[in-house]
């Protein structure tokens, strides 16, 4: 990875000795333009990031992971394709705001993220995070969430709604809808494998507002049936015992 010179990588330590060089300079000294920036959380192996990239030449696009090896793949499909609207970022996204300044992001794609179903402050759509990502988002920022995870769908429209979000487009089966849309038309690795195990896909996008108070939504959700989240061999049960998970406001 640290071949390409489209490749950031830095962990806590490095942050703690000095500033990120890019951070609110993305556009000026690597882009080299004024387009907007959009960042792919939990890229894997960025094909979503890649996809775009080659859509839509007139905007940004930054993949973020902590797996190198798995994002070594889209870096190396960027570079021979010697696109110049790629980046990827190597990194913890618990450390997202120590790389971007106030205003500097356009868009957030969240693509089969865990669901993270026992702990709610490792979301990517949590309150936590909802909070982090308002400090570098552009008002009315736009936030894609697309996923196999009914567990995921569902809390994260139970946050929107909590917080008065504007939800644009909600789909809980999105290819079966008959929904039509380029963007959402890329698939990455991970999704065909949920598709072909038969498993719905679902799709949110919301408007991220910039505030100081955010609402954990007091929720009931049905944990998912088979384990998505270490994105290894799905095993989809027939049934299985009902488990629940219950968060109450402020937790």
């Amino acid at each position: 990875m640290a071949t390409y010179d489209h490749v950031f990588q830095a962990n806590y330590d490095d942050l703690q000795l000095e500033p990120f060089a890019l951070k609110g300079r993305w556009n000026k000294d690597f882009f080299k333009n004024d387009n907007p920036i959009v960042l792919e959380l939990g890229c894997g192996k960025g094909e979503y990031t890649v996809g775009l990239g080659e859509l839509y030449p007139d905007k940004n696009f930054i993949g973020i992971d902590i797996k190198g090896a798995r994002m070594h793949k889209g870096a190396k499909d960027s570079f021979n394709k010697g696109m110049t609207n790629i980046a990827f970022l190597r990194t913890r996204i618990e450390l997202i705001t120590y790389f971007f300044d106030q205003a500097e992001v356009d868009e957030i794609w969240l693509t089969f993220s865990d669901p993270q179903m026992k702990k709610v402050n490792k979301r990517l759509t949590s309150t936590r995070f909802m909070k982090q990502y308002s400090q570098f988002m552009k008002p009315d920022g736009i936030v894609h969430v697309k996923t196999d995870s009914q567990f995921l769908y569902t809390y994260t429209k139970a946050m929107v709604e909590e917080n008065e979000l504007a939800l644009e487009i909600d789909q809980s089966d999105l290819y079966g809808s008959g929904f039509n849309d380029e963007i959402l038309s890329i698939q990455t690795h991970y999704e065909s494998k949920w598709i072909a195990h038969g498993l719905n896909i679902k799709y949110l996008k919301f408007k991220l507002e910039s505030r100081v108070n955010w609402k954990e939504p007091e929720v009931e959700i049905d944990f998912d049936v088979y384990h998505s989240g270490g994105r290894g061999v799905v095993k989809v049960k027939e049934s299985v015992a009902s488990n629940r998970l219950s968060r109450k406001k402020g937790s």
